[in-house]
């Protein structure tokens, strides 16, 4: 089985930017995902800073994986959309300053209807940010979850532009009742990015829940080998969204990768 490098997203571990760097470098992985917010906010960080933060990276034997840009809506969505589209074009021209080139968004879930105004107005932001990313150099990754991969590589196919890809979360699919593996099989060539999170399906309702990796429902050996099939070479980022100790959760998660992958 092939080697992935493995990486953490920062803000899991709940420590400030230096000491969650300072954590990731202690547990030994190749990169980190980190918010374009605060202190990497593109609309403030200047050219300094941004040379200051890659000789951070490089001081801490680290890369990044990918930027992560957080909305609180989609781009489904009119009001505020053409800031939230601004907001996204610096952070992918900072994700080219700053190396990794990939930037992880959740845009909106995309309506089945093509006649939706909702998924007019996702499909031409879409295109506009695909178009930006052909001319800076990067891409924008659409968080999975919302949709089954088979529906989201469809949407894709519409597009013509290397500027949109996929970060695929099989957590994020299983709680909204997809499967990860189909979904990583139809997704093929569109992925540029993973979260490697987990989640287990409990309870009369039979709803999943995240859980640290390696304590869900996911058969990680199984969807790694799927990786193989697709031919995915990418990061395999670790991430926690609850927990009482994350530091720890997410370092046992980065252990728990190393053991699979040899």
């Amino acid at each position: 089985m092939n080697r992935h490098k493995i990486g953490v997203r920062l803000e899991s571990l709940g420590l400030p930017l230096r000491r969650g760097l300072e954590a990731a470098r202690r547990m030994g992985v190749a990169g980190v995902q980190v918010d374009a917010v605060g202190d990497l906010d593109p609309r403030t960080l200047s050219q300094t800073g941004r040379r200051e933060f890659r000789n951070l990276l490089k001081t801490h034997n680290l890369e990044l994986s990918a930027l992560g840009c957080p909305m609180r809506r989609g781009l489904d969505v009119l009001e505020g959309q053409e800031e939230r589209i601004d907001r996204l074009r610096l952070a992918m021209t900072l994700s080219f300053d700053l190396g990794p080139r990939i930037v992880v968004a959740e845009v909106g879930r995309i309506p089945e209807d093509e006649t939706d105004p909702r998924r007019v107005l996702l499909s031409e932001a879409l295109l506009t940010l695909g178009q930006h990313g052909d001319r800076c150099g990067a891409v924008l990754a659409i968080e999975t979850g919302l949709e089954s991969g088979e529906a989201l590589g469809k949407f894709l196919a519409g597009f013509d532009t290397g500027g949109l890809g996929v970060n695929l979360d099989p957590a994020n699919l299983m709680m909204h009742g997809f499967d990860p593996y189909d979904s990583a099989r139809a997704l093929r060539g569109k992925i540029v990015h993973t979260h490697a999170k987990d989640a287990r399906i409990s309870g009369a309702s039979r709803q999943a829940q995240e859980v640290p990796l390696g304590h869900g429902d996911i058969d990680w050996i199984a969807y790694l080998g799927v990786f193989e099939e697709i031919e995915y070479r990418g990061y395999l980022t670790v991430e926690r969204e609850g927990g009482t100790d994350r530091v720890a959760e997410v370092a046992a998660g980065v252990q728990f990768l190393r053991r699979l992958e040899g």
